[in-house]
């Protein structure tokens, strides 16, 4: 078993992501697997040299240890090019050059899981229009044509373990991509979408076992279709509850939940708010949300 912890580095961790890394590492211990560490540093605008440094500070403090290496995913951009490339050959992918203003003013677009679907305006366009756009230098980013790509996958299901996990129980879960629309694989601003690096990485990885939270359910369709495409295996899923602050709003670096750090700050006994996150004993003011 392999299981991981793929934080990104555009601000401090929150009570809420000790307690995802802390279920994923014990998952692999209790199983004598392995448990990995990854940055997913690769947007630029956001990813900053000292949020990777307080993340490692903050998971050392909570007494998090992972096996071998870090993975930075900005070392790994050649192979997100690569399977882009492969993507592109296929006919699967094409230009947008749409900004999320002209997509938010489409009277047309639907919303799905992650927000308004994309109402496909630069799929039409023809290659002439496309290659002119492009050498003149107009910012784009690279989308999926879903419905031709889950044509070409064919009916495709993922395989999800109940939380907490049980080894011996997996559903077979229908994947259901076409939901999301086109989505992009490759931003404007950075070299991969999540969704395409994340999904290479975890195959690069070995990993076996994905924890992650119930808010990327809908994602894990996707990655369940781009596993199918460029001849990925594909991991159990295990998704857990988001933690919700008293509001009832999930905890989120934007909001500023309550930090690992702030904790520290306060004197906190790392071995007892350990103890106490995996015992579902959250801060005060923090609850487990409904799934």
């Amino acid at each position: 078993m392999v299981t991981r912890f793929a934080p990104s580095p555009t601000g401090r961790l929150h009570v809420g992501h000790g307690w995802s890394a802390l279920l994923a590492m014990d998952l692999a211990r209790a199983r004598g697997g392995s448990f990995r560490l990854r940055i997913e540093d690769i947007d630029g605008t956001r990813s900053r040299p000292e949020h990777v440094a307080g993340i490692i500070e903050d998971l050392r403090w909570l007494g998090i240890a992972w096996d071998g290496d870090i993975v930075f995913q900005s070392a790994r951009l050649d192979h997100y090019q690569s399977a882009l490339e492969r993507l592109k050959a296929m006919g699967l992918l094409y230009p947008c050059f749409c900004t999320r203003a002209d997509i938010a003013a489409s009277a047309t677009a639907p919303h799905g899981p992650e927000g308004p679907v994309y109402p496909g305006t630069c799929r039409g366009l023809n290659d002439a229009h496309r290659a002119s756009r492009i050498a003149a230098g107009h910012p784009h980013a690279w989308r999926i044509d879903m419905a031709r790509a889950v044509a070409r996958a064919g009916p495709l299901q993922w395989h999800a373990l109940p939380f907490p996990p049980n080894d011996d129980v997996a559903t077979a879960v229908p994947a259901g991509p076409l939901a999301a629309g086109d989505v992009v694989l490759a931003r404007k601003d950075a070299p991969a979408s999540y969704h395409l690096s994340c999904t290479l990485d975890d195959a690069a990885m070995g990993v076996t076992h994905i924890l992650r939270g119930e808010d990327l359910r809908p994602a894990t369709d996707i990655h369940r279709l781009i596993q199918a495409l460029l001849d990925l295996p594909s991991p159990l899923y295990v998704h857990h509850p988001l933690l919700v602050g008293p509001d009832g709003r999930r905890l989120a670096k934007r909001d500023g939940s309550i930090g690992l750090a702030d904790l520290r700050a306060e004197g906190m006994d790392p071995q007892r708010l350990a103890d106490d996150l995996r015992h579902a004993r959250f801060p005060i003011g923090i609850s487990l949300g409904s799934a």
